[in-house]
């Protein structure tokens, strides 16, 4: 245990966020307390335990709670109850090793706030960043937030105030403000300020203004250009990298040509089952079944078995997936 357990903490120290350091508890008691179960409780633990090693930019949602809440129940000497399992269970197998080297590189990048390496032009981000620095209004307005609201019980472990997120779509875990709430005006007036500068945050009394930036999500590729970045899509991306970036994740080769040569060997595997239920009923075997078998879908009779087989096999499992739904 004690080797597997170093492995994984070595693993992690690797990865941005300081993953290895508020996991470390977790991973020891998943350690601990795999040896102690039976195969039913360890099938499910050991699926959640796997994505543990994702990088959490692909989380779904916070994978070490749902551990944890497992662990926490059969240290109790319970079993998983439906709800643990319908959440593990709905999860994709943990993407393969490229993918997460890929992304757990892109996350050391995204952790310090550099980008340079999917973005060319940084001297309008600095023509900007010092334009606002020894602009004396912004200074004037941070002053009086200052002076209303508390901002030192905002901020984070490394002093940073942010403003509040957008998401795909716009869409916002929340848009109300309640002017009662002194919590919700300190947030509305910060986004405000945020908004006026193209800010994403302040760090104690440093502004911190919004930068061209490249972020993966659990569910695609996000490209965020600041409202008052003057946009040139050919000097200031670098469409490879991104390209790159992003194809890690792709499954394989689309494209037209592709999605209509889907279609034809769809209609052929289903006048290839048709043909198989006739060959049985016929009796057909060997050279005079390859013979019906390529008459029926129309390709000559030098046709290679195995192109026939491995029509049969991809639409068997195919139907096998599909009648499991």
């Amino acid at each position: 245990m004690t080797q597997a357990l170093d492995l994984d903490l070595q693993k992690l120290k690797a990865r941005a966020f300081d993953r290895a350091e508020w996991a470390e508890e977790a991973i020891r008691r998943y350690h601990a307390a795999l040896p102690k179960l039976n195969a039913v409780d360890a099938q499910p633990l050991q699926a959640i335990y796997h994505w543990m090693f994702v990088p959490t930019t692909l989380w779904p949602f916070n994978v070490q709670d749902v551990l944890e809440d497992c662990l926490a129940a059969l240290e109790k000497g319970k079993r998983l109850n439906s709800r643990h399992r319908l959440l593990i269970d709905l999860l994709p197998e943990p993407p393969n090793e490229t993918i997460c080297a890929a992304v757990a590189d892109h996350e050391l990048h995204v952790q310090k706030g550099t980008y340079e390496n999917l973005v060319k032009t940084q001297a309008k981000y600095s023509q900007n960043e010092l334009a606002i620095r020894t602009d004396p209004q912004l200074r004037r307005q941070w002053a009086r937030l200052k002076a209303t609201f508390n901002v030192q019980a905002y901020r984070d472990h490394k002093g940073v105030i942010r403003r509040t997120m957008t998401a795909e779509r716009n869409l916002r875990p929340s848009f109300s403000v309640n002017v009662r709430r002194r919590q919700d005006v300190f947030h509305a007036a910060f986004d405000a300020f945020c908004l006026r500068w193209n800010l994403y945050g302040v760090q104690h009394d440093e502004p911190l203004l919004l930068k061209l930036a490249v972020n993966l999500t659990p569910y695609g590729t996000m490209i965020h250009i600041p409202a008052y970045w003057s946009f040139d899509p050919k000097r200031d991306i670098r469409w490879d990298a991104i390209a790159s970036l992003h194809r890690a994740r792709v499954p394989g080769r689309q494209g037209s040509a592709l999605a209509e040569g889907l279609v034809e060997r769809m209609r052929a595997a289903e006048k290839l089952r048709r043909l198989d239920l006739e060959v049985h009923r016929l009796g057909l075997k060997g050279e005079k079944k390859h013979e019906f078998l390529c008459a029926g879908l129309g390709w000559v009779p030098g046709t290679s078995p195995k192109r026939i087989s491995r029509l049969r096999v991809e639409f068997k499992s195919r139907r096998a997936v599909e009648q499991a739904k």
